[in-house]
């Protein structure tokens, strides 16, 4: 069964911080991309960074130069360290792995997702 848990949501002022941690069932976290989508109130889910493991990291542009993903592989974890945050940040955020090699950046797997509410 593989599973994906999430934590570190809440609720921050603008211009705060949180981190996002992603617990990864052994069995998935090799052989598979880790990221992060978020989707905020009538929007739809946009990918904001994915982590190949060895390959380049992607961003979306919104994100470039406050948001941080990063591995640790000994713990099958992902974390998604969020500096800077404005309102418009507010969503919530999924975890998802993704299978290395078939050619996009489409989740195979997601978590339960994660408020993340930025106001003042």
């Amino acid at each position: 069964q593989v599973q994906l848990v999430e934590s570190g949501g809440g609720l921050v002022q603008p211009g705060g911080s949180l981190r996002l941690a992603c617990a990864a069932s052994g069995s998935i976290f090799s052989g598979y991309a880790m990221g992060w989508y978020r989707q905020a109130p009538g929007k739809q889910r946009e990918l904001v960074a994915i982590s190949p493991g060895g390959g380049t990291i992607k961003y979306a542009d919104f994100v470039k130069g406050r948001f941080t993903i990063s591995r640790d592989n000994a713990k099958n974890t992902v974390y998604l360290q969020m500096n800077s945050l404005k309102p418009e940040d507010t969503a919530v955020y999924y975890c998802t792995a993704v299978r290395l090699g078939k050619g996009n950046w489409q989740g195979d797997y997601w978590g339960q997702g994660t408020q993340v509410t930025v106001s003042s």
